[in-house]
């Protein structure tokens, strides 16, 4: 049986990717997994690559955006666990193992981090606060940090509000309650989103440093120029709360309908 399905997104990233899974195979992973890698239509010569290697491959004949693709690696996957983990990161030696063994031994987990590090081997910033919409607006005029990434100080697991997408393990429980990501997030966002409906679904969000995960921060994105443009942060943010009000106001109308026909 296979107990973790790690989907990765790929865009023009073909290096990135490729060194990636090497590194899941090189880190002595005693769980039993499957890669699953997502092309969007890269021009880079990827697939060429990626076909050599023993991994299950979707070729996309456009870019879909992370969140879509992501989804359509979670829809073939047969594991038991679900790793989204972004191209442009590297496993270090056993990551995998306790990551696996964590979401086991912790019934109320829903989502779990790993620690990120630089390349240089110092910490990055590896988990964040929800955004408010205070926030959202004080970036739009001010210019003010709007996440508060940080990375908790701390070597024991820790209850948080979101974790960076990089490294993003979901339990079966998570999966049954909450679903598929977001697809009308094209990209960035969409991990605030899913921690948010975790959050709502009486589960956890969990940031596991001794799962460590060197994340090469920003390569994957750089080669999408437009897509970077279009996604600045503040109109990510502001798009959720768009989408979000949104959604609750059509819930109260209908239960306003339906008490009004009772």
């Amino acid at each position: 049986m296979i107990e973790l399905s790690i989907i990765i997104v790929n865009f023009n990233t073909k290096k990135l990717t490729v060194d990636c899974i090497k590194s899941i195979r090189n880190s002595s992973p005693n769980v039993n997994y499957e890669i699953i890698v997502i092309d969007n239509a890269s021009s880079d010569g990827s697939i060429d690559s990626l076909e050599k290697l023993k991994i299950r491959l979707i070729k996309n004949k456009e870019n879909l955006g992370f969140a879509k693709a992501n989804n359509q690696g979670i829809k073939i996957s047969k594991g038991k666990y679900i790793l989204l983990l972004n191209s442009d990161t590297l496993v270090k030696k056993d990551s995998l193992v306790s990551l696996v063994e964590f979401a086991k031994n912790t019934p109320d987990a829903g989502v779990i981090g790993s620690k990120l590090l630089n390349t240089d081997g110092t910490i990055q910033n590896s988990v964040f606060r929800f955004p408010t919409i205070w926030k959202s607006i004080s970036h739009y005029w001010f210019k003010n940090n709007i996440l508060n990434k940080y990375s908790p100080s701390t070597d024991i697991p820790t209850k948080v509000d979101a974790v960076v997408g990089a490294v993003f393990l979901i339990t079966p429980k998570a999966f049954k309650k909450v679903g598929f990501l977001d697809e009308r997030y094209f990209m960035y966002f969409e991990d605030i989103d899913y921690c948010r409906k975790i959050a709502a679904s009486n589960l956890k969000v969990y940031y596991f440093p001794k799962s460590e995960i060197i994340h090469i921060h920003g390569a994957s994105k750089a080669k999408n120029e437009y897509l970077i443009k279009a996604s600045k942060i503040y109109h990510g943010v502001i798009n959720y709360y768009i989408i979000t009000f949104i959604i609750k106001i059509s819930q109260l109308f209908d239960k306003i309908t339906k008490d009004e026909k009772h």
